[in-house]
C-alpha cells in the first residue's frame, strides 16, 4: 500500500510516501479500514518535531527541535518507533475484521476513536496509546484499529468532511465536559481559529454558553460565523481587559490551547470558583502561575488529553444529527504530507486541514 512514513523527529523532511508498505496484518478483535481522508492535527506535528521533550521550552513549530531528546518526545514522554505512520482523524471504510470482531462492519463507513486505550482497563488513562503515535495511523491506504474503536456514521457529510472532527472534536468536547460547561455561563476561547478553538466556539455555542472567541483579525469573520457571541483579535492591546469588557466581566471557563505569557491573566479573568482547562501550548508550555490567584479565587484546573469512549461516542451522535458542521481549511493528497503539515504550523487556515488518500 501507499503510506507516508515518519522517518525520524525533524522537520517535514522526515515524512517520506512510500508505495511498498505492507498492508497491516489483523489481530484478534482489529478492523481493517480502507482509509479515505485523515485529517491533520497538532499531535502530528508535535511528535515529528520532537516538542512534547520536556527539553523543549518554547512554543510549537513545524521545524525540528534541535534540543528535543528522542527517548521523551512522545505526548506520553516516550520515545517513538520509526518508520510510523502518522495520523489520528481517519474517515473511511471497514474491509476486513479478525477474529472475535463484529462482521457486520464490513462495507460500513466508519470514524475511528483515535484513543487505543487497553482492552482490559480502558478507564486506565495510563495504559492508553495514540493512533499515529503510539500506532500507526491513517496517512495510508489501510489501517488497522482495534474494533471497539470503530464509529459506524451515518452522515451526508463528505469523506473529507468527517475526517475534519476525529482529534480537534474530541478535544474539544473533552474539555467541555471536563469543566460541565452549562447553558447560560460565559467561556473565553483563545485561538479560536484552530481546529481545537473552532470546534469549541461550536461545542459550546451547542451547551447554550456565551461564547467570546479570540483569533487572528484577518479570521474573525469566520470565527463570527461559527456562532461566537463576540470576537475579538489577539492583536488587541491589553488583550484580556478588552475580551473581559466584550463579556461584562469575568467568565465561568477559559478553554486555552495557546498557553504562553497570557495564562496569568487568563486565570485573573475568572470569576471566583472559575475553571480553566488547556489541551496545548502553542505559544509556549512554561508558564507563571500566582498561586495566590488559585487559591484566594477558589479556581480549578483542568488539563485534557486521554478521554474516555463516551466522548467520542457522543461527538458521533452530535455529527448525525447535524447538531456540528465541519471547518475545512483546505485539502491536500498523500504525497503533499509534508506541503499539508508545513501549512498547518504555520496556522494561516481557519478550522482542518485534510488529506485525501
Amino acid at each position: 500500500m501507499r503510506a507516508a512514513l515518519l522517518l525520524g523527529n525533524g522537520g517535514p523532511e522526515m515524512l517520506v510516501v512510500h508505495d511498498d508498505v505492507p498492508v497491516p496484518t489483523l489481530a484478534a478483535g482489529e478492523a481493517l479500514i480502507r482509509v479515505a481522508a485523515c485529517g491533520v492535527n497538532n499531535t502530528d506535528i508535535n511528535t515529528r518535531v520532537g516538542w512534547y521533550s520536556r527539553s523543549v521550552t518554547s512554543g510549537t513549530s513545524g521545524d525540528g527541535f534541535a534540543e528535543s531528546q528522542t527517548d521523551d518526545a512522545t505526548w506520553g514522554m516516550g520515545g517513538l518507533d520509526f518508520p510510523r505512520i502518522q495520523g489520528a482523524d481517519i474517515c473511511g471504510f471497514v474491509v476486513e475484521v479478525g477474529d472475535g470482531a463484529d462482521p457486520a462492519l464490513i462495507g460500513r463507513r466508519v470514524l475511528v476513536d483515535p484513543w487505543i486505550r487497553d482492552a482490559d482497563d480502558p478507564t486506565d488513562r495510563s495504559l492508553a496509546g495514540y493512533l499515529g503515535s503510539e500506532h500507526d495511523g491513517g496517512f495510508a491506504e489501510f489501517c488497522a484499529v482495534p474494533a471497539r474503536n470503530v464509529h459506524p456514521i451515518e452522515s451526508d457529510l463528505s469523506d473529507v468532511e468527517l475526517a475534519s472532527f476525529a482529534c480537534s472534536w474530541s478535544t474539544a468536547e473533552h474539555m467541555l465536559q471536563r469543566v460541565a460547561l452549562q447553558a447560560g455561563q460565559s467561556i473565553a476561547v483563545p485561538g479560536a481559529s484552530g481546529g481545537v478553538g473552532s470546534a469549541l466556539v461550536q461545542l459550546a455555542k451547542r451547551r447554550d454558553a456565551s461564547v467570546v472567541a479570540i483569533a487572528g483579525a484577518a479570521k474573525l469573520n469566520d470565527v463570527r460565523s461559527l456562532g461566537a457571541d463576540h470576537v475579538i483579535a489577539r492583536d488587541t492591546d491589553a488583550l484580556v481587559d478588552a475580551v473581559m469588557a466584550a463579556n461584562g466581566g469575568p467568565f465561568d471557563v477559559v478553554a486555552d490551547i495557546v498557553g504562553g505569557g497570557d495564562f496569568g491573566p487568563w486565570l485573573d479573568a475568572l470569576k471566583r470558583g472559575g475553571r480553566y482547562v488547556t489541551s496545548g501550548a502553542i505559544a509556549g508550555p512554561v508558564v507563571e502561575l500566582d498561586l495566590r490567584t488559585l487559591y484566594l479565587n477558589d479556581l480549578e484546573l483542568y488539563g485534557a488529553t486521554v478521554y474516555g469512549p463516551e466522548v467520542f461516542a457522543d461527538l458521533v451522535g452530535y455529527i448525525e444529527r447535524g447538531e456540528v458542521r465541519p471547518v475545512i481549511g483546505g485539502t491536500y493528497p498523500l504525497d503533499q504530507i509534508g506541503e499539508a503539515q508545513t501549512a498547518f504550523a504555520e496556522k494561516r487556515h481557519t478550522g482542518n486541514l485534510v488529506i485525501t488518500i
